[in-house]
């Protein structure tokens, strides 16, 4: 009895490495056809990208950040090589030139804005789009709460590839 038990143990072991051979062969196949993807962060490595942020933005909620940013979804990605939709994807926002994310026809009043996006142009492009530059084909009317403002910012800042000076 043994003897049928290892027998079967051993051929379970032959099926499992086949069937594990056959899909790194799958894999390696469509290897030149799939971008390389970025792994996304893990929880703790967000908290440590949320506490090495400038005050006040290292004491953001990124929860509520995100909850915030479903208002932004429907026109903009945040993913790294992401479309650029009814507005441009946001990968890479800080420390870019306003008006130059490739992919992306802005308005007059955007490519001619002459500022670098930072937290602080953000807060205040987050407050009142229109207000803040006027001209802009942004429709959004704005996010009025200073606490939410300061969770999306740093919510975007931890999501987007985000770097801190060193």
């Amino acid at each position: 009895m043994r003897h049928s038990n290892q027998a079967a143990v051993a051929a379970l072991f032959v099926i499992l490495a086949a069937c594990s051979k056959g899909e790194e062969a799958k894999d390696d196949d469509t290897a030149a056809v799939k971008p390389a993807v970025a792994a996304a962060p893990t929880d703790p490595e967000k908290a440590a990208a949320l506490a090495a942020l400038p005050a006040p933005y290292n004491t953001g909620d990124l929860a509520n950040g995100q909850s915030r940013f479903a208002l932004c979804r429907s026109c903009h990605t945040i993913t790294e090589g992401g479309p650029a939709m009814t507005g441009p994807n946001l990968w890479g926002i800080f420390g870019r030139q306003a008006g130059t994310s490739p992919g992306y026809a802005y308005s007059a009043a955007v490519k001619s804005a002459g500022f670098v996006w930072d937290a602080e142009h953000l807060d205040k492009w987050l407050a009142d789009p229109r207000g803040f530059l006027p001209g802009t084909k942004m429709s959004f009317a704005g996010l009025k709460d200073p606490k939410d403002r300061i969770d999306l910012i740093a919510y975007l800042k931890v999501e987007t590839g985000y770097k801190p000076a060193p």
